[in-house]
């Protein structure tokens, strides 16, 4: 049985709470001392490469891993600590996994009943038509899984996973096996299913646009530990270190070294107020943070590149450029809004946006 809190842990929130969580394998660690809460209603996404100790954070607040070292709350009740061990089955949660792990030998419905076999049989016949309804898959009802698509496999898996009403739900990498027009469809109707409810959700992924879209805040883990957590928009306008900057989109990177308060680099000029004199840094710069124009009008732009290729994306274009440097070439990438209309070979004024444009010493880049 879960454990009550005592007295003096009851100003803890509803929802997820997970305090100074470590855990090894072997002489390997791969959480170190993370904290996370995660508040009813509240979707949260844990976002960081492979092997950065994401799943590993999932695993325990499940109860599939031991915990080692800290301790899970969920909804104010006590299910692990180094001498405490609540099985995932009385935890109340959801999961939901890249592997849809339907049984073959069910049916849709029955695959969805089988975690709320202790209702009556009225009641749960009411809760699998809501569940299947809500994910648009009550047509799939006698359906067995090998004749589902990928898709509806999922949707299927996700409607078993809500079924019992778990106060919280973990998704781990859960439309990472589909393709990329499943993936956005089944996202949003997975959203909306989860902003209906009042359920914790934690999400892992290694696809920062997938964070960014499902996440009401993000936690970026690095190396096993929560480098950075906020809102979607605060950790891509406000990096806190080059790893997270990188994350979120691609960028131009170059070096150079503070000189009177401003780092000069081969596409133009930075003001660092807070970094010492002299120090080495490393300039990070979104593509769309680079803007283009003529060079006979552009009086105030950085530099003068030339236009190596031009590539149309969809509703913007990737424009690739060269620019020299003290030693050498520069190679570049600008995006910008709309078909290109820049030849190759072309010689283009640049400017940077300053908010789309990062500088951190060399010695704080983690990647």
């Amino acid at each position: 049985m879960a454990e009550p809190l005592r007295d003096h842990h009851a100003e803890l929130p509803d929802g997820l709470v997970a305090e100074t969580v470590s855990h090894a394998y072997g002489a390997t660690t791969v959480l170190d001392d993370v904290s996370l809460r995660i508040a009813p209603g509240e979707l949260v996404c844990l976002l960081g490469p492979s092997g950065c100790g994401k799943t590993t954070m999932l695993r325990v607040l499940a109860g599939i891993e031991r915990l080692q070292k800290g301790r899970v709350v969920i909804n104010r009740r006590l299910v692990a600590a180094p001498r405490v061990h609540v099985p995932p089955e009385a935890r109340a949660v959801g999961l939901l996994f890249q592997d849809f792990a339907l049984f073959p030998h069910l049916t849709v419905a029955e695959n969805v009943a089988f975690g709320i076999s202790h209702l009556a049989a009225a009641e749960r016949a009411d809760r699998v038509r809501e569940v299947l309804d809500q994910l648009g898959i009550l047509d799939l009802a006698d359906h067995y899984p090998a004749t589902l698509s990928g898709g509806q496999q999922q949707r299927a898996a996700l409607a078993r996973a809500r079924a019992p009403r778990p106060r919280l739900f973990l998704m781990d990498e859960p439309f990472s096996n589909l393709d990329v027009r499943l993936r956005h469809q089944l996202r949003d109707t997975v959203l909306h299913v989860l902003k209906n409810t009042t359920a914790s959700t934690l999400m892992v992924t290694h696809d920062p646009e997938e964070a960014m879209f499902m996440g009401d805040r993000i936690a970026v883990m690095d190396k096993g530990r929560i480098v950075q957590e906020g809102p979607p928009e605060t950790l891509y306008r406000r990096p806190v270190n080059a790893f997270v900057a990188g994350l979120f989109s691609e960028v131009n990177r170059l070096v150079g070294r503070v000189a009177s308060g401003h780092v000069r680099t081969a596409i133009g000029v930075l003001c660092t107020p807070t970094l010492a004199e002299g120090t080495p840094v490393e300039v990070l710069v979104r593509p769309e943070g680079i803007a283009l124009g003529p060079t006979a009008t552009a009086s105030n732009r950085a530099a003068v590149g030339t236009v190596l290729a031009a590539r149309m994306l969809g509703g913007a274009s990737l424009i690739h450029l060269s620019i020299p440097d003290t030693e050498g070439m520069v190679h570049v990438h600008a995006r910008v809004a709309g078909v290109h209309r820049h030849a190759e070979r072309e010689e283009v004024g640049i400017t940077i946006d300053p908010d789309q444009a990062f500088v951190f010493p060399l010695a704080d880049t983690t990647s």
